[in-house]
């Protein structure tokens, strides 16, 4: 009985969508127009994603990507206007620290007193200059860096006290490259007391405000070479 009722079923649902070309949709089978109208609903809900439906996600996903940020704008503002105070303190103290850091750097008008100080500091200890050359600036943004090349001759002691002696100057001035070893010339005592200091002294200097214009403009011009 089952495999009748199954076959008898079968044949009415093929039944069904036997002839129905040339009918009217309205006069087919509850079947057929049953699949029909799940197309039409299914072909409506396609073409709705693709046509409306999709834009309005894409821009519903922006919006709450933007949300987020505005959100997350919003929290560090906040934080920067319950610190505001806190932040202007600690800028006025940057700038203070910053100020001082700018006084010991010595102007363009200065630099030939500086160059004579260093000079002195081993001069005054009857120390033997062999070597005392300054070379080419080299030109930062807000600072130029001067290097001299040094070369001295004296007692362990000696040299000892000049480097200390350059520390304590008032500028700030930087001792690189020291290379310190036993001279080869004749005069060497016989105690080998005497040793060679082959040093480069680096101190540095803010730009007038003329340099540091020049400076900007020579930057912004390489970024708009890079550019092209």
């Amino acid at each position: 009985m089952a495999n009748i009722d199954l076959a008898n079923l079968n044949y009415s649902i093929q039944n069904q969508f036997r002839g129905l070309n040339g009918r009217h949709p309205g006069l087919w089978p509850i079947l057929p127009r049953i699949l029909v109208a799940l197309g039409v609903v299914l072909a409506m809900v396609v073409l709705g994603y693709f046509l409306y439906w999709q834009g309005q996600l894409e821009q519903h996903e922006q919006l709450v990507q933007e949300e987020s940020k505005l959100r997350a704008d919003f929290q560090t503002k906040m934080t920067q206007a319950v610190n505001l105070e806190a932040l202007q303190e600690q800028k006025k103290l940057v700038a203070e620290r910053v100020s001082k850091l700018e006084k010991k750097l010595p102007s363009k008008a200065s630099m030939d007193s500086l160059l004579s100080e260093i000079n002195q500091a081993g001069v005054g200890m009857n120390m033997v200059p062999e070597l005392f050359q300054p070379q080419s600036a080299t030109v930062k943004e807000y600072y130029a860096e001067l290097p001299i090349k040094i070369k001295v001759f004296g007692t362990y002691h000696d040299i000892a006290l000049f480097a200390q002696n350059i520390a304590k100057l008032s500028r700030i001035v930087t001792l690189n490259d020291m290379i310190l070893d036993i001279p080869k010339e004749a005069t060497q005592p016989k105690d080998g007391s005497i040793l060679e200091l082959d040093v480069t002294a680096k101190t540095f200097r803010y730009l007038d405000p003329e340099e540091v214009a020049a400076q900007r403009k020579a930057t912004e011009k390489d970024k708009k070479g890079a550019k092209k």
